[in-house]
């Protein structure tokens, strides 16, 4: 798609606090802003994170219009030498960030923002769009992916998507969770994904019998065919015409390698199971049964627990929308500001506790038992904190205190999550392909226990402060309290 001029995909209150430090002449004052959310979507015990290609994007070619100017200055709001700043706007900060795929979790920071304060403060907005919306639908996908198995599934919601940008963009977030291809032929050339697809029931209708539209649909597709066979009667008709068909292309030494029928109506593990028998009678053993139909995770589950015999299933709208849980809840915080070499730690109070922000210049740890490669737990620590495999390490719940456990020296790894993206305004970071970035998510998905996996009430992996961190936070609310009584 061509490039759009975004730099007006902000909140409008971005732009009217920009002017107000512009005109205390507090613009270049640098802050540290912390991008995470506060809890998981559809039950899970984890997100995925996605979207950071796009930010890149969006960072990369940042800049006010003449068209852009001529709107803001329209609106009687802004004053001539501001909007003079903003024609010569340009991201000069730096951007840490988790990479996409990396499994992520509530209350820690999954891109930090280090940069003055118009700037940061500017493209909130379109940070929050962008990854909010991917990890939703990355996330989404995962669970689906995982109930599906060693499946193929397809991301077949382009016409459910909440429009255009929707369905591009979460066609490539639902392969980063898993998808194997997507019937959305844009994304497919954007960002090179398989496309795949069958036929509608408006094509079986528009020929004056079932099998002359089956005939003529082979005839025209010899290497991939699959049959939708519920338009009619699917066990009286649809099946057998497709089971005739199939025989008319053996015998004519011209059944494609991959062929089959997609179920989209009825019980789909009944009409599988029965469609599985009638295609193994007729010798039809490598026919491939695919279905479809308002399927979510916890139906392909059950499905599966059913005996179903389908093994490629195509996902629309219960995965293109997230329809169980359709935000994402993303939020960013100012953690800090930065005065010459000192940096002073901000913390947001209030009355529920959910919504307490951490403060300071943060890294987040990943600890894995080093026996077996999986999650211990993420510490969130301050950025100058160093910690040593070979000593004893504690970590707490920094709600529940008292939960702590002592992890025995060289029996975990340490791996640091937010990585460099942008040095001053410059972009140090190529972005994987698609497919890349998928196969590093399906890594990342092996480093969780499989009690954290499952759908229904999952093992929660806890998120914890270092000691000083934690102290750190309670001594300023501490203060505040104080000062306000």
């Amino acid at each position: 798609m061509p490039q759009q001029d975004l730099s007006l995909l902000t909140d409008f209150y971005q732009l009217t606090m920009m002017q107000g430090y512009f005109f205390q002449e507090r613009s270049g004052e640098k802050s540290i802003f912390d991008l995470f959310y506060r809890s998981n979507p559809s039950g899970s015990s984890f997100s995925i994170a996605a979207g950071l290609e796009q930010v890149i994007d969006y960072i990369n070619n940042l800049s006010f219009s003449e068209e852009s100017i001529r709107y803001l200055d329209s609106l009687d709001v802004f004053e001539a030498p501001f909007l003079d700043y903003l024609r010569n706007f340009k991201f000069t900060g730096d951007i840490y960030a988790v990479l996409e795929g990396t499994i992520i979790f509530p209350n820690e920071p999954i891109l930090k923002v280090i940069a003055p304060i118009c700037e940061a403060q500017l493209i909130e907005t379109a940070l929050l769009n962008i990854i909010n919306h991917q990890s939703l639908i990355a996330t989404k996908s995962a669970r689906i992916n995982w109930a599906a198995g060693d499946d193929m599934v397809v991301e077949f919601g382009l016409r459910r998507a909440q429009g255009p940008d929707a369905g591009i963009y979460g066609a490539r977030a639902a392969v980063i969770g898993g998808c194997d291809a997507t019937s959305n032929v844009l994304a497919g050339k954007m960002f090179d994904i398989p496309v795949k697809g069958t036929l509608a029931h408006s094509w079986v209708m528009n020929f004056n019998s079932e099998i002359e539209a089956f005939r003529l649909y082979v005839n025209q597709y010899k290497h991939d065919c699959f049959l939708l066979v519920d338009t009619y009667d699917t066990l009286k008709s649809g099946l057998p015409n497709a089971i005739t068909v199939f025989n008319e292309l053996r015998d004519q030494d011209a059944l494609p390698e991959r062929y089959g029928i997609r179920l989209d109506s009825g019980d789909l593990a009944y009409l599988s199971k029965k469609a599985r028998v009638m295609l193994d009678h007729a010798g039809h053993e490598n026919a491939i049964i695919s279905a479809s139909s308002d399927l979510d995770e916890y139906l392909i589950r059950d499905l599966k627990l059913q005996g179903a015999k389908i093994t490629l299933w195509g996902v629309g709208t219960n995965l293109i929308t997230s329809s169980d849980c359709p935000a994402f809840g993303g939020v960013y915080k100012l953690s800090a500001q930065i005065a010459g070499d000192q940096i002073i730690p901000k913390i947001k109070l209030s009355d529920n506790n959910d919504k307490l922000t951490d403060p300071g210049n943060k890294k987040v740890l990943r600890i894995y038992d080093k026996e077996t490669g999986k999650i211990k737990a993420d510490l969130i620590t301050l950025i100058h904190e160093h910690y040593d495999e070979r000593h004893p390490l504690i970590i707490f719940d920094p709600i529940s205190t008292w939960k702590n456990s002592t992890l025995k020296p060289n029996s975990y790894t340490i791996r640091e999550l937010l990585v460099p993206i942008f040095v001053n305004g410059t972009c140090i970071y190529k972005s994987p392909t698609v497919f890349e970035i998928r196969a590093y998510c399906q890594t990342e998905l092996a480093t969780l226990w499989d009690e954290s996996r499952r759908l229904i009430n999952p093992q929660i992996v806890y998120v914890d402060l270092s000691e000083e961190l934690f102290a750190l936070k309670y001594n300023m609310i501490k203060a505040s309290r104080e000062s306000s009584s």
